[in-house]
């Protein structure tokens, strides 16, 4: 893990996180609105969307799976 976190830092400073480059986005229906929305609301676009992956997760409702999932 260290070899690929050491490819991908960009900045790093002596008490502060490291700034990496992220080269995959891996997004899924759940947390993914929400930084879509973020991402809009300060005016910022996806640098590299044709490096964006999208897939469903696993979410299925654990009672009455004839209703739909509720937000």
């Amino acid at each position: 893990m260290k070899k690929i976190w050491d490819a991908h830092i960009v900045v790093e400073k002596q008490n502060s996180p490291s700034l990496i480059y992220i080269d995959r986005h891996l997004v899924h229906e759940v947390t993914s609105p929400q930084a879509f929305d973020g991402l809009r609301m300060n005016n910022r676009k996806v640098r590299r969307p044709d490096l964006t992956i999208a897939t469903m997760d696993h979410n299925v409702p654990t009672d009455n799976r004839k209703l739909p999932i509720l937000d």
